[in-house]
């Protein structure tokens, strides 16, 4: 059963120019997060510190027991926030180097399925996994040592042990975060009143007052990002939507993305059309102005203005492509949306200002959108395989031509926009046997 509700992030800005001084004190707080957590990525990043890691209150007893929230003068309801957020960067960079590893292996020709197998059970299993890089002895609950054993029994494992420790110290490393222009920030630490929101500082009973754009009060964590150039700040809140479930979205549309129109569907309808334009009018841009401030570092004054600029040119690429978004759903009715699983963006290209404009694609973020708006209003999401997809004939199922936008098949003579032939055949894989989720 689709889930009642789904939570989903929303902003809040503020409607004047934070002044210099309340602007300081949250950079202070924002300072004091960075140097939690880039102590805890020191002496917990490491493979000594992986039994402590899960789930973290062993880490949060030491950082108690430490004093370090007194050297950095961090009130308590950033200081474990920050712990448990350094806490989190870790487990997930165990998680990215697990995943090379893995992929390490499946790679290896010298190792049998055995090795294979038992390595992966290394990797699983966070145990084992603490014990080997420590060497130390496995020790496990009566079922899962039963099944180490009879996996152990079948590799040489002094062998495997020595492999895993190698890849581990190349691969995995300590992080660190130079960012000192965010935190979070506890229910107790804020509250909503005038308009705004009184934030708590490093002072005791201070708190710097921020007007709000508009009146929304939320009662969870929050995250604050500062800008200090342009005297502004973001704040994010996670909020639980109800989910909407609509009697007449029925269709299935299959879609094909592009940079310079949005959504193509099978039928042959258009959203987003204005994209390509948005789109170069603010990588050509970014390009001159990031060139330009190249040459004149020296001489620069500030970069206040192009900021601005490119955040005023940012949200309307983003307004535009939610605008499409929500006419493409009103419009298509969809029960099912097929869909491409898009490959990640490749090196080299045929000049530096075509690779330009293909690295600012926003196709990341429209691919985030309408995930989140589709779970919004309960219409399933079916990624596809999409080798080949748009050389295929959606017709005869052959390959055929593309040249200037139309595709022709020359076994079957069908012919129509290239767009449209790619959609029909992401829509035929989606209920065929070609989808990924």
């Amino acid at each position: 059963m689709p889930p009642d509700k789904i939570c989903k992030t929303v902003h809040q800005y503020n409607k004047k120019p934070v002044s210099e001084g309340d602007m300081q004190k949250l950079l202070d707080i924002a300072e004091g997060y960075r140097k939690v957590k880039n102590y805890v990525y020191s002496r917990y990043g490491g493979i000594g510190s992986l039994a402590k890691i899960y789930p973290g209150y062993t880490v949060q007893n030491e950082m108690t027991a430490s004093g370090y929230r007194e050297v950095v003068g961090l009130p308590s309801v950033y200081f474990y926030l920050a712990v448990f957020d350094a806490l989190a960067d870790i487990k997930i960079q165990w998680t990215r180097t697990k995943t090379k590893i893995g992929k390490l292996i499946n790679k290896n020709g010298s190792f049998t399925e055995e090795d294979k197998h038992y390595l992966r059970f290394l990797l699983k299993v966070n145990n084992a996994f603490e014990a080997v890089l420590n060497q130390k002895p496995i020790e496990l609950t009566a079922k899962i040592q039963k099944q180490y054993c009879e996996l152990a029994g079948q590799v040489d494992v002094e062998r495997i042990h020595r492999y895993l420790c190698r890849k581990v110290r190349k691969y995995h490393v300590k992080l660190n975060t130079d960012a000192a222009d965010v935190f979070s920030i506890a229910e107790r630490a804020y509250r909503y009143a005038d308009h705004g929101i009184y934030i708590s500082t490093k002072e005791k009973r201070k708190r710097v007052f921020i007007l709000l754009t508009d009146n929304n009060q939320y009662q969870s964590q929050l995250r604050i990002k500062l800008y200090p150039e342009e005297s502004r700040i973001e704040i994010k809140a996670p909020v639980n939507v109800t989910v909407q479930n609509h009697r007449d979205y029925l269709n299935q549309v299959g879609v094909a993305a592009g940079f310079y129109t949005m959504l193509t569907t099978d039928e042959g309808h258009r959203y987003g059309e204005k994209l390509g334009r948005y789109q170069l009018e603010y990588s050509e841009w970014v390009r001159i102005q990031t060139s330009s401030y190249r040459r004149n570092k020296d001489n620069n004054p500030g970069r206040k203005k192009y900021y601005d600029k490119k955040r005023r040119l940012e949200e309307r690429l983003h307004s535009y492509i939610n605008q499409e978004l929500n006419r493409f759903l009103i419009t298509e009715k969809p029960k099912t949306v097929y869909i491409v699983r898009l490959a990640k963006p490749q090196a080299g290209g045929y000049n530096k200002e075509i690779n330009y404009s293909v690295a600012q694609w926003q196709r990341g973020y429209i691919r985030k959108r309408l995930w989140q708006k589709c779970r919004e209003q309960s219409i399933d999401i079916v990624e596809v395989l999409g080798k080949d997809i748009s050389k295929v004939c959606s017709e005869c199922g052959e390959f055929g031509s593309k040249e200037k936008g139309k595709f022709l098949c020359s076994l079957c003579g069908y012919q129509s926009e290239d767009k449209i032939n790619t959609a029909r055949n992401v829509k035929k894989r989606g209920q065929g046997d070609g989808k990924l989720y």
